[in-house]
């Protein structure tokens, strides 16, 4: 919500300094997002005259002008000189006020003016339409300045456009701050000060050309879809520029003004939070000497052209605005209909303020991607009780902006009246619960500052009867009262306290303190955390080409936000492949995350899913950029690995082994360069490259590794203590050993047989080459060769003894892999 300083100072009291309300709407829980100088990207644009107009010499539709702009152009003495400007607006004559930017002025949009020539002649600044400078859509000619306008002022300073806009971010559960009436109470209850706010008023209501209840009727066929559909007729309607007042506060609202028909209602949705709609009457059939609005639910697969000029196809949970119960005119509370749009043809409206229900609002603005300030404050809830008043406040600026002529009454379908919530409020309740000295006066004070009524008890302790009003839905039990009062109190004044407990010291226990271990080891290890969305496609799994077995079924969400996030994520990878295309799109090209969360398992006849913890990691790219001193290599499948064997040793899990992950259940991974990790026996998850497939349908056109671990595993595995071993002392004995086995032989079945063939001398073997040679090793054969580390706890070892147990080893090894030694 875009709050305009200057318009708020007209409702209320505030602080001279926008920064002091800032500040104050800040601890009273309101975000500010940002705050924006109005008038400060205009700049040397002054008011001017014009003292000559001559015909260009070269063309038929310029003109040569002599600019009269005060002391802002002055010669080698400092005396005023005219300033040249070529104009080709049809507008204006000699003598006539205007606006000039000069040469180096700024214009709204980043517009920079230099010096020009055109068709020869030198022209040194410009005159400016409505529309360069923001203040509307007319470019039809210069904007012509009243005739007593002082010539040689900076325009925005005289103007008045200077203003502080505060954009703050409203949560769901305010829609009434979604309004500078809105805005004007909060400020009101968190500054204790008076608003006075003063809402147009209709002049004259006429039956001379009929009254509304004559013009319109109005039904609601469903009143789940619409609880109030409140219209009034306006008539003799003159449409054009907004008045300079309008333009300037719906451009603070951050809305280009358009006409004053347009500038209107949104002037009025902005002031009250109520969405207007106009539609021209005389686009509406007429029976029976009236016009017959209908407010229905769609035909599943009926359509509308909507203002955009889009046809959309809808579904039976929309609501449509209705031309005799027939045609549609609106999709209600989203867009308006192309057939009975305003134009510059129109002098009968039919104004529309009405009350739709939120989850519908919701659900088609985002089905048919139509989202807008309008739909926006529909899906909150506006206020049903203030539709009849607020269609007042639009007719009564209709009547003072667009000469139009009220019709006598409003049309009013109230089907479900809304009616105020009474909640009873304990003053010593409220302390207990905040743990504050909060005055009783401070209390019923505050509240009646938001709009509540209150009655106080007989005393300081006696409940309080609070009548809360219609603009204010979140408050409907004790508690949310208790939260509104502890807000402006100030959270920040309540000392802190431990809370109480009884035989627990308080700190987090051994599992936290592993999952805070995981993640210090891996950004130790030069991993990043990143968060990312628990919300999924339906389509992730299938991308990646992961199976569904084991996973449950699907966690769907009843109202998705948007399409492509409608159920609860199954696998981590997808949210981290995101990151990483994102990351890539935007110049990053390193890559190094992971992220510790839940994915969501549901089962059929069970309440709840299940909602298991995973680690997932990936790399992509190098370690770091190439320098002239060290160039780094593109990261692979043992990085990873070595990741994940970093974090194991660092929780003390023993046992690990990696065995090769079949292609048939690993999809998502390259084959050849995937492993699945396990640990005393246990499968806790995968390590590998992504697929290239998988890669490609998430927009990434570079290698990356990725491993996924289960949290619960880790936490079950790991060990305070290991096994106290004593250093070695006595001398080992190395010997190499250079085996030929077939190609389809792993590495991890070879060491398994070593070290079961080696006996309890054996305490080491490592991989140090691997070989390949059609002749001097064979075809479809590979040389592993591996270094053996022989050692006794209790004595140095012989080299009878040595010989004897490698001697064994060969054979074993010679026979359980089908290889031979190599000479």
């Amino acid at each position: 919500m875009r709050v305009s300083y200057e318009w708020l100072k007209g409702m209320v009291d505030v602080p001279a300094d926008p920064q002091g309300l800032i500040t104050e709407l800040v601890r009273t829980g309101t975000e500010v997002a940002a705050v924006e100088r109005v008038g400060a990207d205009i700049t040397k644009v002054v008011t001017s005259q014009v003292i000559e107009k001559a015909p260009h010499p070269d063309s038929d539709h310029l003109y040569v002008c002599k600019m009269d702009v005060g002391g802002y152009n002055t010669d080698a003495t400092g005396k005023s000189v005219s300033l040249q400007v070529v104009c080709g607006a049809q507008n204006f004559e000699q003598g006539d006020k205007t606006v000039t930017a000069l040469i180096g002025a700024t214009l709204p949009g980043g517009v920079t003016i230099k010096k020009g020539r055109l068709r020869g002649v030198d022209s040194c600044g410009m005159n400016c339409s409505s529309r360069e400078l923001g203040l509307g859509e007319d470019q039809s000619g210069i904007m012509i300045l009243p005739g007593d306008t002082p010539v040689g002022l900076d325009f925005t300073a005289w103007r008045n456009m200077s203003d502080t806009v505060i954009d703050c971010e409203i949560t769901p559960n305010r829609p009434d701050c979604l309004s500078m009436v809105g805005m004007a109470t909060e400020v009101s209850a968190a500054l204790d000060v008076d608003t006075h706010i003063e809402l147009p008023r209709i002049q004259r209501e006429s039956s001379e050309f009929g009254r509304a209840a004559d013009l319109v009727d109005v039904s609601i066929a469903d009143a789940a879809l619409c609880s109030r559909y409140a219209a009034r007729v306006v008539r003799k309607v003159t449409i054009g520029p907004s008045p300079e007042w309008l333009a300037k506060r719906v451009i603070a609202a951050g809305t280009r003004p358009i006409n004053n028909v347009v500038d209107v209602t949104n002037y009025v949705m902005y002031l009250t939070g109520q969405p207007l709609h106009a539609f021209d009457l005389g686009k509406l059939t007429e029976r029976d000497g009236k016009r017959h609005v209908v407010v229905r639910a769609a035909a599943e697969g009926e359509t509308i052209v909507t203002l955009d000029g889009q046809e959309r196809t809808l579904t039976s949970d929309m609501a449509l605005i209705t031309d005799d119960g027939t045609t549609p005119i609106a999709l209600a509370g989203v867009m308006g209909g192309l057939n009975s749009e305003i134009d510059e043809d129109t002098v009968d409206v039919l104004l529309e303020s009405a009350s739709f229900d939120a989850g519908h609002i919701s659900r088609t603005s985002r089905r048919l991607d139509l989202m807008s300030e309008a739909s926006m404050r529909f899906e909150r809830q506006v206020d049903a009780a203030a539709c009849a008043s607020v269609a007042d406040v639009a007719a009564a600026l209709f009547e003072q902006c667009c000469g139009a002529v009220v019709c006598e009454g409003v049309v009013d379908t109230y089907p479900v009246p809304a009616k105020p919530g009474e909640v009873t409020l304990r003053p010593d309740r409220v302390r207990a619960l905040c743990g504050a000295p909060i005055e009783t006066s401070f209390m019923a004070q505050r509240l009646r500052r938001l709009g509540c009524e209150v009655e106080e008890g007989a005393d300081d302790h006696s409940a309080m009867r609070v009548v809360v009003p219609t603009s204010r839905p979140d408050l409907t039990r004790e508690i949310d009262l208790v939260e509104e009062v502890l807000r402006l109190w100030g959270v920040g004044d309540v000392t802190p306290t431990l809370p109480a407990a009884r035989n627990h010291a308080g700190g987090l226990t051994i599992d936290q303190r592993r999952v805070r271990l995981i993640g210090q080891v891996l950004r130790a290890a030069g991993l990043s955390e990143t968060s990312t969305y628990n919300f999924a496609d339906p389509s992730d799994l299938a991308h990646l080409h992961m199976g569904e077995a084991g996973r449950g079924i699907p966690v769907t969400i009843l109202h998705p936000l948007v399409a492509d996030q409608s159920e609860m994520r199954r696998d981590m990878l997808p949210g981290l492949l995101r990151s990483v295309a994102y990351n890539r799109d935007h110049g990053v090209t390193n890559v190094h995350l992971y992220e510790i969360g839940r994915v969501f398992f549901a089962h059929e006849h069970k309440s709840q899913p299940d909602e298991p913890s995973y680690v997932a990691g990936v790399l992509s790219g190098a370690w770091d950029d190439d320098r002239w001193n060290a160039k780094y290599p593109t990261l692979d499948f043992f990085d990873a690995k070595g990741i994940v064997e970093t974090l194991l040793d660092v929780l003390r899990i023993t046992k690990l082994r990696f065995r090769v992950a079949d292609p048939d259940s690993y999809g998502w991974l390259q084959p050849g360069r995937a492993a699945e990790v396990l640990a005393q026996g246990e499968l806790i998850g995968w390590v590998g490259n992504v697929h290239p497939a998988a890669l490609n349908r998430f927009g990434i056109d570079a290698p990356v590794v990725a491993f996924e671990l289960s949290v619960a595993g880790l936490l079950r595995l790991a060990r305070r203590e290991l096994p106290y071993e004593d250093v070695p002392t006595l001398p080992g004995v190395l010997i190499d050993l250079a085996l030929v086995v077939d190609e389809d032989m792993t590495y991890e079945q070879v060491v398994q047989r070593i070290r079961s063939a080696g006996g309890k001398l054996l305490v080491d073997v490592r991989l140090f080459d691997v070989y390949r040679d059609p002749v001097r090793v064979g075809m479809h054969k590979k040389s592993m060769a591996f270094s053996l580390e022989y050692r006794a706890a209790d004595r140095t070892l012989t080299s009878a003894e040595v010989e004897k147990a490698h001697s064994k080893l060969v054979a074993k090894v010679m026979k359980s892999t089908g290889g031979e030694v190599r000479s």
